[in-house]
């Protein structure tokens, strides 16, 4: 274990080095080639050349450097840490509200998402980039433990004009909250009228509150106490997928909405 380690510090401690590794296990370059794509100047590729070489990660072959199966193998596993690295430090602020219990994919797929926080300017910054996801897409698949009024207004002005098509699976507890107040159940019952739209009903609950805009996944990240935190939202293809998946899973396993149930 110590020599990997004292191996895993050989590389961090230059980017030079991780770079020229990199270099060489997506194929053949020359010194000049090397020093071209890096900057580092001649003096020190030769040292970083004579270091792998003594490792056996690359070999020399008719003027030209090339990273051997063992140095493939070390640039894809650094690079793989970099990446588990970078991604962590994005999220490291947030992933204690993530319900990665929930979550099917591997976070790596975060690496690139959008992370918007409440600020004391904008403590509302999550929710208003949810509305702006949905006042521009065309459809919005949804499952949640909670409509928000904002949401729901403008899902449903959207929705009754012919704008958006639109489709949810709502905890029990996220339709009584509705119900509960006359303004809400109103424009629940409006949306529910809409030929494009369709909510259905979970009795077991629903651990997260999740949307999909046209390509774009969004999670509202909120604490034990239900306060906002955060939210995170990304076009990556494994979390769209585990997205769509996950709605399919829920709809089976929900019961249509009637609006006939909020008549008054």
């Amino acid at each position: 274990m110590e020599s990997a380690l004292e191996e895993i510090e050989f590389l961090a401690l230059s980017s030079n080095r991780v770079d020229v590794l990199g270099l060489l296990a997506d194929g053949r370059k020359t010194r000049t080639e090397l020093a071209e794509a890096t900057g580092a100047s001649q003096a020190t590729l030769g040292r970083i050349l004579g270091d792998f070489e003594e490792r056996s990660w690359v070999r020399r072959e008719d003027g030209e450097y090339v990273a051997t199966a063992t140095g493939r193998l070390v640039a894809k596993g650094f690079t793989d840490l970099l990446e588990i690295l970078e991604t962590e430090g994005e999220l490291r602020e947030i992933v204690r509200y993530l319900p990665t219990h929930a979550m099917d994919f591997d976070l790596r797929h975060l690496a690139d998402a959008t992370i918007t926080v409440p600020s004391q300017t904008r403590p509302n910054a999550p929710v208003q980039r949810l509305l702006d996801l949905e006042r521009s897409a065309e459809e919005v698949r949804a499952f949640s433990h909670a409509f928000n009024e904002q949401s729901l207004s403008v899902i449903e002005e959207r929705t009754t004009a012919g704008e958006l098509t639109f489709r949810a699976v709502l905890s029990e507890s996220a339709v009584a909250a509705v119900a509960d107040d006359p303004t809400l159940r109103d424009r629940l019952r409006s949306l529910l009228d809409a030929d494009s739209a369709a909510v259905r009903v979970r009795e077991e609950g629903i651990p997260l509150a999740a949307t999909i805009a046209d390509d774009v996944v969004h999670l509202l990240l909120r604490d034990e106490n239900g306060v906002l935190r955060a939210s995170v939202d990304t076009d990556d293809d494994a979390v769209r997928s585990w997205a769509h998946d996950t709605m399919d899973h829920y709809w089976r396993t929900a019961t249509p909405l009637d609006a006939e149930e909020f008549a008054e």
